[in-house]
């Protein structure tokens, strides 16, 4: 079965993990990927050497493309990358700020090349003011937009333990990259995106934002527990173990207290009545909580929590998740053999998929180099 983006060309000027992430879902739709790589090859590569001497983050976003290396430096590598953007459906990049344009390739003259071209520029603060020339790794934009203020404990702000904003970053593009593809389909003229990192973390941040702009909260960094929701947060249950209890509703409260404490009383008082009240009173909330849960085992919490249709989840660790039931793999062959790793959460009924090889460096730099220079650009 064909598969939704098959025959589109994508250029993807591309290093690190946000256009990398954008790139490897329209090649998993059938989009043919052509990845360029500096000499020395994407710096992601050397991030770590776990996948059969792969790193994992190459390993991740990087199936089912094919690698060229290139020097925009050189003119002849440089007329190469144009040729093959002016065949693109979409042209992708992520450099530094400023350094397509001042290469040769910047959106503006690439379009006028090529009026059908999506492009997509991925940066870190944007295209103006203060900070657009600065760099913007995933852990700084944590902290520059705020995430690690609300990320963490009492004690100390904490940083989200995955990298949230190149994956946000590279979600947003990936979707704005359709979008414009659609859009493509109505008018006939491609489109110029701009994602930048602190953006796509600033839309994370609305609730937060709201909170004090509206209110002046500031928003508490409360561990696992929920800043406006109560009980909602990791409890310890005996044999030291924990779990995970999200009562979103007065009347899932009721049932909390009556069946799985088995403390009407509780449910009783009036400074729990509602969820403001037992926010307010949280101390007092998971101290009576938290004595009777401690009492008993995990297995009869979670059997009461069911009874009681009360959501709840295991505080696992990575380990726990490589085991857990609900995950599902995918295998994608590597240079060095074949990663089993989790598949996206997206499943189309009935359409199986197949998800390419990731490339070993300039893997394809021969064959590239001869489709792009032995044809001539013909304007569709």
């Amino acid at each position: 079965m064909a598969l939704p983006l098959e025959g589109l060309l994508v250029i993807a000027v591309e290093q690190a993990a946000a256009a990398p992430f954008a790139s490897s879902r329209l090649a998993d739709a059938g989009a043919r990927v052509i990845k360029i790589e500096k000499s020395g090859g994407d710096f992601a590569r050397g991030y770590d050497n776990v996948v059969h001497g792969d790193s994992s983050y190459f390993a991740w976003l990087n199936r089912g493309k094919e690698s060229i290396v290139l020097d925009f430096s050189q003119p002849q590598d440089l007329a190469l990358l144009i040729s093959m953007i002016a065949r693109a459906d979409v042209l992708i990049q992520n450099l530094g700020p400023g350094a397509a344009e001042r290469a040769g390739f910047g959106w503006r003259a690439m379009r006028e090349l090529n009026p059908r071209l999506i492009t997509c520029d991925i940066t870190g603060y944007g295209e103006e003011g203060p900070y657009a020339g600065n760099r913007a790794y995933d852990l700084l934009v944590q902290a520059e937009s705020g995430i690690a203020s609300v990320t963490g404990t009492s004690e100390a702000p904490g940083r989200v333990g995955v990298s949230a904003c190149d994956i946000g970053t590279g979600m947003y593009a990936h979707t704005a990259i359709l979008e414009a593809l659609f859009g493509r389909e109505r008018t006939g003229e491609g489109s110029a995106i701009h994602v930048s990192l602190f953006d796509s973390m600033c839309d994370w941040m609305n609730v937060p934002l709201l909170h004090y702009d509206y209110a002046g909260t500031v928003w508490p960094r409360v561990g696992l527990a929920h800043p406006t929701i109560a009980p909602y947060g990791a409890f310890s249950v005996a044999q030291g173990k924990q779990i995970l209890v999200g009562v979103q509703n007065d009347s899932e409260w009721q049932r909390f207290s009556t069946e799985v404490l088995q403390r009407p009383d509780l449910a009783a008082r009036p400074e729990f009545a509602s969820n403001r009240q037992r926010v307010e009173n949280r101390a007092a909330l998971e101290a009576e909580v938290s004595a009777v849960l401690a009492e008993l085992d995990v297995d009869e919490v979670r059997s009461r929590l069911a009874s009681a249709k009360i959501a709840y989840a295991s505080v696992n660790t990575v380990a726990e998740l490589s085991r857990h039931p609900h995950l599902r793999r995918i295998t994608v062959e590597t240079p060095g053999g074949q990663a089993s790793m989790a598949a996206p959460p997206y499943q189309f009924r009935d359409q199986p998929r197949y998800y390419g090889p990731v490339p070993a460096m300039d893997q394809h730099g021969d064959t590239i180099r001869s489709e792009f220079t032995s044809t001539t650009f013909v304007p569709r």
